[in-house]
Parts: C-alpha cells; sequence; structure tokens
C-alpha cells in the first residue's frame, strides 16, 4: 500500500465524518466536540492546501451534502441545514426529542437520497443500547430503522446500492442489511464481525467498487478491509494509532481520506503519533462507491 500523507495537522479532538465534495473538488470534514467544520479545496491534482473552517453551536456527529449548496450537519438536538454563504443554520427534524442521554453520531447519504444517521449514549460512563438508525428525508422525516444501538456507526453502501453495512463500535459488531436503493428498505440482517479492542473496533466505514468494506480500526490504528462475508481480507497499519472513519475521492475517487483523533490517547501515544487527530490521504488501487446528495438519488 501507498504512503500516507497528512494533508491537514488539524489536532482535532476527535476528527470524523469525512465528505468527498466531486463538484468542487473539496473535502470536507469535522472535529466533533468543538463544533468545528472544515473544508479543504484540493483541486483535481489534489494538491491544494486552501482550509476554511466553521464553528457551529453545538457537537458536528457527521455531515452530508444538499444539491443547493448547504450541508446537512447532525447536531446532538437535531439534523440541521448549514448554509456556509451566511452561516445560517435551520432545524430540519430532531430524531430524538427528549433523550437527554443521546446525541446524534455517525450519518452519511444513501443511496436513496435520504440521510442515515444514527444516535449514541452520550454518557461518558454506562452506555447502554439506547440509540438508534434513522432515515431522515428532505420532507422533515425521520424513521427509526434499527434499535438496540449503542454507538451507531460505520455507515456504508456497496456500490450496486444494494448493501448496507452498520457497525455499532461499543456494541461490539458489524452488520450487513439487504437494501432497497428505490424505497430505503432494508432487511436480512446478517451479523459479519464481532472485532475486539486488538483487532480494530469498528468506527467509521466506507466501501469501495468491488464489493469490499474498509472500516477504521480505532483501537488499533488501521483500517480493516472486509468482504460481504466478513472476512478479514486485508489489515493496513496507519501512522495513527485512532483512525476514526475512511472516505473516497479525488477525480477517481483512487485516494483513501481518512480522519482521526486525540481524546483519550496517553501522552506516549501522542508523542509517538503527534499528528493524531489530523486528517490523511493515501493513493489506492480501487476507486471508492459514489455518494449521493440530499434528495438525489443515485442513479444506479
Amino acid at each position: 500500500m501507498s504512503a500516507v500523507t497528512c494533508l491537514v495537522d488539524d489536532r482535532a479532538t476527535v476528527g470524523e465524518s469525512p465528505v468527498w465534495d466531486a463538484a468542487s473538488q473539496s473535502l470536507y470534514w469535522v472535529d466533533i466536540p468543538a463544533g468545528k467544520l472544515s473544508r479543504i479545496r484540493l483541486g483535481a491534482d489534489l494538491t491544494g492546501r486552501d482550509v476554511t473552517s466553521w464553528t457551529l453551536p453545538a457537537a458536528i456527529g457527521s455531515l452530508g451534502l444538499c444539491p443547493d449548496g448547504r450541508i446537512l450537519v447532525a447536531l446532538p438536538y437535531g439534523v440541521h441545514y448549514f448554509d456556509p454563504r451566511d452561516e445560517s443554520l435551520t432545524l430540519l427534524v430532531d430524531p430524538e426529542p427528549g433523550m437527554n442521554t443521546n446525541r446524534l453520531n455517525d450519518g452519511k447519504m444513501g443511496p436513496d437520497g435520504a440521510f442515515w444517521v444514527g444516535s449514541m449514549d452520550d454518557r461518558p460512563s454506562g452506555k447502554q443500547p439506547i440509540a438508534a438508525l434513522y432515515r431522515v428525508t428532505p420532507d422533515g422525516k425521520a424513521e427509526k430503522k434499527v434499535e438496540g444501538v449503542t454507538v451507531s456507526n460505520g455507515l456504508a453502501w456497496s456500490a450496486d446500492g444494494r448493501t448496507m453495512y452498520h457497525s455499532d463500535s461499543r456494541g461490539i459488531w458489524l452488520d450487513r442489511w439487504d437494501f432497497d436503493p428505490k424505497t430505503g428498505a432494508i432487511s436480512n440482517r446478517t451479523r459479519l464481525a464481532t472485532p475486539d479492542e486488538a483487532s480494530g473496533r469498528p468506527d467509521g466505514g466506507a466501501c469501495d467498487a468491488e464489493g469490499f468494506y474498509w472500516s477504521c480500526g480505532v483501537s488499533a490504528g488501521c483500517l480493516n478491509r472486509y468482504d460481504r462475508t466478513g472476512a478479514l481480507v486485508e489489515k493496513i497499519a496507519l501512522p495513527v494509532p485512532a483512525p476514526t472513519m475512511p472516505c473516497f475521492g479525488g477525480p477517481d475517487l483512487k485516494t483513501l481520506f481518512f480522519t482521526s483523533l486525540r481524546a483519550g490517547l496517553s501522552d506516549e501515544k501522542i508523542a509517538a503519533a503527534p499528528q493524531s487527530g489530523g486528517l490523511f490521504m493515501m493513493p489506492v488501487p480501487v476507486a471508492g462507491a459514489p455518494i449521493a446528495r440530499f434528495g438525489e438519488p443515485l442513479s444506479l
């Protein structure tokens, strides 16, 4: 595997949710607890370093792109539209009103054009499976799709839109679902893996064009590449101990970006990997699966 480059030495507390914007050849990502949303304009040759950041009034669990230039952001108290042009913030829907124990976490646009976002038990200890996964649509509806989750994570879809992957990074499990890209219906839940801390607790995920699922092993400093049966076909060591989420991008979708965190790392680990919390990239031999925009299903 090719060398990894630190694209932005961001020193994020919890860097997450990298999303590639092909229209502007840019990458968005967040620092969750800082409420910081950032964009780097890279250009077709991926050499740009123009970074712009916005600070929102609360933690940002994840984001997705809208056709009109707005950005959908998952704040603890609901899914909002954020307009970077005037920095306005507009609530679309709160999937869990009154659930003060929870906040929204990992989310991604599905091939159906909906924003799929999960919640998590946000208490510092004693976390319980009281969270869920939701399908959010532009009409402001949030449909609960999966219950009994502790920390919802790892959302990704196969390139043909027929398979959805979803993990619980505190469960600990990785599941596969059959997916209908026209209706967003899910069925035939299958438990693929139950990774331990040493092999890589499953954080964010992404799918490639060959049908494999890439999972950031946040507890083991690695990327785990699974086939659709749950077999681990490749384990890629990374230069930081806690990578959080991968994302395919670049003009040919053959650049893999990933975020990382610093929160909870020992002084020894920070000293050994001072760029922890940074945004990284590396070329890969396979393209990623395309990602939809809000309200615009993929043509599959």
